[in-house]
């Protein structure tokens, strides 16, 4: 697959039950956990530092994860188990514990973290060395704790990585099918 390339001799690592879309790039030193799965347009450039991507979770529609040495203080990009990331969010060298949920758009920057059990909501910007603990959602450009989450927003944030990882599943199935495109 030329969607999925090394650089510089480091070759991504897809777990046997990873999935990654055909129209997704994955470039370099990128780890991707079990039942992890990549979605069209997304992009993960392992070419400055690691990218690690924990078992379950999920990187959404046109995403972007990156991180570069220019930075003194930048780190590998990690992301936990069971963390979904919402379509179009930019993550840059930034560390997302397990149980988080990145709303569509977010923009998280070098040296962030995300505790455990942090909802971010769509759209929202978390500065550089900004730390959000979990529990909480939090809101804005840049992020402000907002409240407690609530059981139901807890239970969604669950739901949604396991809803992944079965659309993950049918998505493979269905290629191995050799379902073609109806025009």
């Amino acid at each position: 697959m030329t969607n999925i390339r090394p650089f510089e001799f480091q070759r991504p690592k897809l777990a046997e039950s990873a999935w990654v879309d055909e129209t997704a790039v994955v470039i370099g030193d990128v780890h991707i956990a079990s039942q992890a799965s990549i979605w069209p347009m997304s992009v993960l450039r392992g070419d400055a530092r690691q990218i690690r991507i924990g078992a379950r979770s999920n990187i959404q529609d046109g995403s972007i994860l990156h991180d570069t040495l220019s930075i003194p203080s930048s780190r590998p990009l990690t992301i936990g188990e069971d963390v979904t990331v919402g379509h179009q969010s930019i993550l840059h060298g930034c560390e997302i514990a397990d149980n988080c949920f990145i709303g569509m758009g977010s923009l998280i920057l070098d040296g962030a973290v995300l505790e455990e059990g942090v909802m971010l909501a769509a759209g929202s910007l978390v500065p550089k060395e900004r730390s959000l603990k979990g529990g909480y959602l939090w809101l804005g450009r840049p992020a402000r704790q907002v409240r407690e989450l609530t059981d139901k927003e807890i239970d969604i944030m669950a739901n949604t990585a396991e809803h992944y990882v079965q659309l993950a599943l049918r998505h493979q199935r269905s290629l191995l099918r050799g379902e073609k495109a109806v025009c």
